[in-house]
Order: C-alpha cells, then structure tokens, then sequence
C-alpha cells in the first residue's frame, strides 16, 4: 500500500478564497484504477507557522507517507509553479492568527537553502500532458509556502518522505476564459492537473 499525504492552505491577509483547499478536497475523492492501492491523506493547514510546526509531524508520525504533495497559493503568479527547493529565509508577514516571525531565518546559522526531492521532469511532462503550464522555480518566496518547503525537506533528510514536492497554484476562475479574452486558470484546469500531479507523486512513491 502506498501513501501520499496531500496537503493545501487555508485563507490568510490578504487571500480570503485559497483555491488549495478545494483542491486538496477534490483529489482525495479521486477514484482511479491506478489508485486502487494507494491511500490519500487530505489535509489543509491553517495558514500559520505554529500549525505547519504542530501538524505536519504529526501528520508524519501517524500516516507515515512515501511522499507529499502539498500545494500553496501565489496570488500574483500567472502560473502553476513547481518548488525545486526551500530557502532559510522569511518576511515579517504576520500569519492568519496575527503572529510574525521573530527573525528572517527559520533555522538561524543554518543553510542558505534545502533541496526538495521532487521529481521535477516528471513534474514538467505531467503539466504538458495536461495541457497546464508549467514552470519549475527555485524560490518560493519567504512566507508560509516556503516554511512548509523547509520543514518538508528537513523531514525527508531526518528518514522521512522520499519525495516531497511542493506546486505554486496561481488565481483560479470557476468559468472558462472567453474567446479573445487572456486566457486564466479554472478551477477545473487546476483539478485535472493536480490529478496529474497526484499520478506522477504516485508513480515516483512506487518506484
């Protein structure tokens, strides 16, 4: 049996509607052929350092997952984005519960950045064959999307997860662009990408 924790945000300033939920909710319902050994474990973090620190061991400790897959909202990206690695930075943002970090690094002295192991070809073909696009990044920013990365990959490097692999989603619409119109991600796009995504964490947790 294989097991992949998959994990998303709730709201925070500035962002009353984080698409990451819903998504995570939509692909725990997936039903595959594919998936019919596979065990999906759905969770949505609230939006704060605190829950990233308190739930995601637990979440470890207690599913014990071959791998994540966790997604974040960039609401000024126009496009999906795949982290390839966590930096040891941070802005003085305050979180959904009003608190600001109390220095710029999350691991003070530590390194300047941490490798994600995610499999990012993979990644890149899936988007293709979604018709999404796609791009792989190497910063995600110095807010809470990017204090997951950090404590994933820490997680990874202590025995944990092989794969840790980490999607920026970008605004979403819930209708489809009109003709002559710049076209925008819908919903519905996102939901088949992370489909794919969702298989190619799969086949990497497998292998």
């Amino acid at each position: 049996m294989t097991t992949i924790l998959v994990t998303g945000f709730g709201p925070f300033p500035g962002a009353p509607f984080n698409p990451t939920g819903p998504l995570v909710n939509r692909l725990a319902r997936l039903r595959r052929p594919r998936f019919a050994d596979v065990t999906i474990v759905p969770h949505i973090f609230q939006t704060s350092y605190e829950a990233v620190d308190r739930d995601l061991p637990k979440l470890i400790a207690k599913h014990k997952p071959d791998a994540l897959l966790m997604f974040g909202f960039a609401p000024r990206a126009k496009t999906l984005r795949v982290e390839t690695r966590a930096r040891n930075a941070l802005a003085f943002l305050p979180d959904v519960s009003g608190r600001s970090p109390r220095s710029n690094s999350i691991v003070i002295g530590g390194p300047v950045a941490m490798a994600l192991p995610v499999e990012t070809r993979r990644f890149l073909a899936a988007g293709r064959a979604a018709r999404i696009p796609l791009v792989s990044s190497h910063n995600a920013g110095r807010y809470l999307c990017n204090f997951l990365c950090w404590r994933a990959a820490e997680a990874a490097a202590r025995n944990g997860p092989r794969i840790a692999s980490f999607v920026h989603v970008p605004p979403v619409t819930r209708f489809a662009h009109r003709p002559g119109k710049h076209p925008r991600l819908t919903f519905e796009d996102l939901s088949r990408a992370g489909g794919y995504f969702l298989a190619v964490t799969i086949a990497a947790a497998r292998h």
